[in-house]
């Protein structure tokens, strides 16, 4: 736990993207794509714990964190859009292989890398990243397709509680045991970030464009199970966005993948970080000498 943090940004296709970035350039590469509705911020504990074995690559997506965040009518926000700006980061910093951490949001960017590239990608960590319908969770999901389906007041109402800081503080607190672990930083940060003004618009389009992640699961199971890619499941058992049976499912394609689900909710690194950080180095040194 030695290696300094360093904290930099890249202007990428006209737009200035932030990053985390620690480790010996010349290590294996991990890129840790973060989720809804936080940033690489949620990667500031795990970083220390792995940069004396690895390069590790945390950018924040366009409109999160400190990236810039123009608007819907500057840029048209897609989890295509946010997979080309992550494509072309990694290219710009000399990144050709590497394994991915992907939670949340950054599962299906970090699909879209794995499914264009293939070749590139050495090994995938899915912390609550989902890949399956089986792991959605009806009685959340449910709000977000009505208003995939129409977008009227009463859907767009129903799905902007999602932005609320009640609504983020539930998406830290649920299914932790202890909830007395969880930092209240860490919902504040977030809420704070997402409220800039014209950010609510950004979140309801991405919110809209999340059908299209559920479209490309049959092409991303043929990907799997064409390329065998080494996969870690790592799964707080007490999300409520994305149910367990989720983790479970990558062995329906993968059936070497590990799965392992801990106590803990969709943040599971807020409270299992030294955890979730060991069973990564154990997985990420086995590809290492299986090369």
């Amino acid at each position: 736990m030695t290696s300094n943090i360093h904290y930099r940004y890249r202007t990428i296709n006209g737009h200035k993207l932030f990053y985390r970035e620690a480790g010996n350039p010349s290590a294996p590469t991990l890129v840790l794509l973060h989720g809804f509705p936080t940033s690489s911020f949620m990667f500031r504990n795990l970083i220390p714990r792995l940069a004396d074995d690895f390069r590790l690559i945390a950018p924040d997506h366009l409109g999160f964190g400190f990236s810039d965040a123009p608007t819907v009518n500057e840029f048209d926000y897609t989890f295509d859009a946010l997979a080309d700006l992550t494509e072309a980061l990694l290219a710009d910093l000399g990144v050709g292989r590497y394994a991915m951490y992907v939670q949340d949001y950054g599962a299906p960017i970090g699909w879209r890398l794995a499914v264009r590239n293939p070749e590139a990608i050495t090994g995938i960590v899915s912390q609550n990243g989902n890949a399956y319908e089986a792991g959605l969770v009806k009685s959340f999901w449910d709000v977000v397709t009505d208003y995939q389906a129409e977008q009227n007041e009463t859907t767009e109402h129903a799905v902007r509680f999602a932005l609320t800081v009640e609504a983020i503080r539930w998406q830290y607190l649920t299914g932790v045991q202890d909830t007395t672990l969880v930092d209240p930083e860490t919902w504040t940060h977030d809420h704070a970030l997402i409220s800039r003004p014209g950010n609510d618009a950004i979140q309801l389009k991405l919110f809209r464009d999340y059908a299209t992640n559920v479209a490309m699961y049959p092409q991303l199971h043929e990907y799997f199970r064409a390329s065998q890619v080494p996969l870690l499941a790592v799964w707080g058992e007490g999300d409520e966005i994305f149910g367990p049976a989720g983790a479970k499912a990558f062995r329906d394609d993968l059936p070497e993948a590990e799965v392992r689900l801990l106590p803990g909710g969709h943040f599971l690194l807020e409270t299992e970080t030294d955890e979730v950080a060991a069973l990564i180095r154990t997985f990420l040194q086995k590809q290492t000498t299986s090369r």
